[in-house]
């Protein structure tokens, strides 16, 4: 699969190679332009494949044979050794971006509430406005400069680790700068209050960890090196950065499994059977050594494993007093179907609308000096921060406490922590006894507000979840896509909560069905807008199902995921397959496309063939690379001693392939091609292989001589030179 990557790189159809206003089609997509007709990006060809195949060379066979035994023994225990710290170090970045993204988070509620409290009555709410936009612009800011020092660390990260992991070497992805800047930039853009999560940018982190930890060496600090010679190759690195891709979801969600399942489904294109107890066991050493931190620093209790990851949605449970209460019933399975084909079709207009928002960047804000993409995040940020405020003045409903939420006898209990869910509970600008239902949902952390609405006994009006629903919506795909660190689970999640929440309400408003669990259908609905925008089944599922702790969910959260994809397929990709699409990322697929079985190898080959050979001058191998867009060159041996009888017959014969001589061109007019462009002399050490002066004329024995020489061998031999740093 990786050489057919390869291939991808270094071979056009005649459509993609074709003119169009002086501008092949290649040179408008790395300029970010699309094609007119289709309005689709084309595939890129500065991208380079990496090797995840064996190389069986004479150096590795030597290497082979003199590894015996107890040698390999010990090499696969050193690998074993570094999944483990892998994981280890995945645990202890979520640990840090957790840390500190509750730390900022409760420095700007407290003081925005008690602002709010106090110029509620003294008349200053434009005060409080203002302290909030000065701590959301301050926070978005900072997350916008990082991503100016390391472009790559920008959105969630999910789509390059999925071309990594197929083979497709993107610049930069898996450096030390950008899981520096993407732990840093997440942390400022979750508590900036942007609609962002940090549980997308956590697998990010995870898999960058998985790259450099065994390499012991990093571009970015050239002068501190270890004589450590393992873990080299692509290979290696590939095995690695999948362990630490699925310790980053551990994490996040405190589901290993879930983790391993995600990066066998969505990240990985090559898998063994060794590779999967390695990843399983680096994500439990994610997600305990994040249990085992958290628990002790929030309640004191070291090694009692209270908080298995960043996001929990608790334990869900009837009221003891409520006999005719279920969980779910085979009834409510109609209305989980139905839940799914709705949240398919809303995630494919999320996705269709987040599309032609980031065609609109790549169009009109990417080509612009970096400063207008700060200004856009800034831009963001203020509208999200004014939208909020008011909806939460002017929008929100002041709801009846219930007894039990003003009693304080309704606790919530996550694996083994005690909280209370009416502690979140905001009262902004509504009188004793009651509370804001607006600002509830949106003046707390994206996870308590999950938590209030999977397991808030509290009722939000229809009006205040349709509302929150489509703010939240258009909010966040605009948001998602701009140069912040951010991720999409939270925000999905979130909106499809309300959706599911809202769907509760009315059934038992409006069709008297009182014995429905309505904390089942905001996580039903929760899973069917996050299954209609990323298309994942396997993996999700089992990571709800982990962060749940809920067994018998399994099946209504399957059909609804299954229900949700196939509705969203109808109409468009995942959204992160469409990320990938619109950086022009070569990425091979599962499975073809009907028109390409129709396809021949003539169809996609290039006609016109650049190669070098064995003995080039330097001046030649930089002007073909500033003249070509691709990195992979065939290298061609001739037989100058036969050159005559071979070039007989107007036919060039390399590997089994005939040539027209019409069809290609001469080494000398080739080089003087590239010298006019450069506006350069062409390099003397080139001559012309062709005699122009040799006749036509093909004798009759023509066939059977070439026939013996190719059986021979004799002709041309060919390999491959990748860049200049293979001389």
């Amino acid at each position: 699969m990786a050489g057919c990557g390869a291939g991808l790189c270094c071979c056009c159809c005649p459509r993609c190679c074709g003119e169009r206003e002086s501008r092949t089609p290649e040179e408008l997509t790395i300029l970010g332009e699309t094609h007119e007709e289709e309005d689709e990006i084309l595939p890129r060809k500065d991208y380079e494949s990496l090797d995840y195949d064996r190389c069986i060379n004479d150096p590795y066979l030597e290497v082979l044979e003199s590894m015996d035994n107890k040698k390999a023994r010990k090499y696969e225990a050193v690998k074993w050794v570094m999944v483990f710290a892998i994981g280890v170090c995945t645990g202890l970045v979520g640990l840090f971006v957790d840390f500190f993204v509750r730390l900022f988070t409760q420095l700007k509620f407290r003081v925005v509430q008690s602002s709010v409290e106090e110029c509620t009555e003294k008349g200053c709410l434009a005060l409080s406005l203002l302290e909030l936009l000065g701590f959301n612009l301050t926070f978005v800011f900072l997350a916008s400069l990082l991503v100016l020092i390391q472009p790559v660390a920008a959105g969630s990260g999910i789509p390059e680790i999925k071309c990594y992991l197929n083979g497709v070497k993107v610049p930069g992805v898996v450096r030390l700068r950008t899981v520096v800047c993407k732990a840093m930039g997440v942390l400022f853009s979750v508590a900036g209050g942007l609609f962002v999560g940090k549980e997308g940018p956590m697998i990010h982190s995870g898999a960058v960890v998985g790259a450099g930890l065994p390499q012991f060496q990093s571009i970015s600090l050239r002068k501190i090196q270890f004589n450590f010679p393992y873990f080299r190759s692509d290979r290696d690195k590939r095995d690695f950065v999948s362990a630490g891709a699925a310790a980053g979801v551990a994490a996040a969600f405190g589901a290993p499994i879930g983790g391993t399942l995600f990066s066998l489904e969505e990240g990985s294109s090559f898998w063994n059977q060794g590779l999967t107890w390695k990843v399983l066991f680096c994500s439990m050493a994610a997600t305990f050594t994040l249990n085992f931190f958290r628990s002790g620093i929030q309640f004191g209790s070291w090694g009692s494993f209270q908080l298995p990851g960043l996001l929990n949605f608790g334990e869900f449970k009837c009221s003891e007093s409520d006999k005719k209460c279920h969980l779910w019933t085979a009834v409510d399975l109609g209305f989980f179907i139905l839940m799914g084909f709705i949240g398919g079709l809303l995630g494919a207009t999320f996705n269709c609308l987040n599309k032609r928002l980031a065609k609109y960047r790549m169009r009109n804000v990417h080509p612009k000096p970096k400063l207008v993409r700060v200004l856009e995040s800034l831009l963001v940020s203020l509208t999200t921060t004014v939208v909020v405020f008011v909806a939460s003045m002017v929008l929100g409903e002041c709801r009846q406490m219930s007894s039990t939420s003003h009693s304080g006898n309704d606790t919530l209990s996550v694996q083994g922590m005690s909280e209370d869910v009416n502690s979140s509970i905001k009262t902004f600008f509504c009188p004793n006894e009651t509370y804001n239902d607006m600002a509830t949902l949106f003046f707390n952390p994206q996870e308590s507000a999950i938590l209030q609405l999977f397991h808030q006994d509290g009722t939000f009006s229809p009006v205040t979840l349709s509302l929150f629903f489509l703010l939240y919506f258009l909010l966040s795909c605009w948001t998602y896509g701009i140069s912040v660190p951010s991720g999409l689970f939270v925000p999905s999640l979130l909106c499809g909560a309300a959706f599911g929440r809202l769907v509760a309400n009315l059934l038992k408003s409006y069709i008297g069905l009182d014995h429905i669990y309505s904390g089942t259908f905001a996580l039903i609905g929760a899973a069917a807008f996050l299954g209609g925008v990323v298309r994942m089944t396997i993996s999700l599922t089992v990571i709800l199902i982990e962060s749940t702790n809920e067994i018998t969910y399994g099946l209504p959260i399957m059909i609804t995921l299954m229900v949700a994809k196939w509705t969203g397929d109808f109409f468009n990709k995942g959204i992160y397959d469409i990320h990938v699409n619109l950086r022009g990322v070569p990425l091979l697929e599962w499975e073809t496309e009907v028109e390409m079985d129709k396809l021949r190898a003539s169809d996609i080959m290039e006609p016109n063939l650049t190669y070098v050979y064995p003995h080039t001058r330097i001046q030649s191998l930089v002007s073909i690379l500033r003249t070509t867009v691709h990195h992979a060159f065939p290298v061609v041996t001739e037989n100058r001693g036969n050159e005559r009888e071979f070039m007989k017959g107007n036919q060039l014969i390399s590997n089994n392939i005939k040539f027209k001589k019409s069809s290609i061109l001469t080494r000398a007019g080739e080089q003087r091609k590239r010298s006019q462009s450069m506006k350069s002399y062409p390099s003397s050490e080139l001559r012309n292989m062709c005699d122009e002066h040799i006749t036509t004329e093909e004798p009759p024995e023509k066939e059977d001589l070439l026939q013996q020489m190719l059986e021979r061998s004799l002709p041309v031999k060919s390999g491959l030179w990748r860049n200049a740093s293979d001389l």
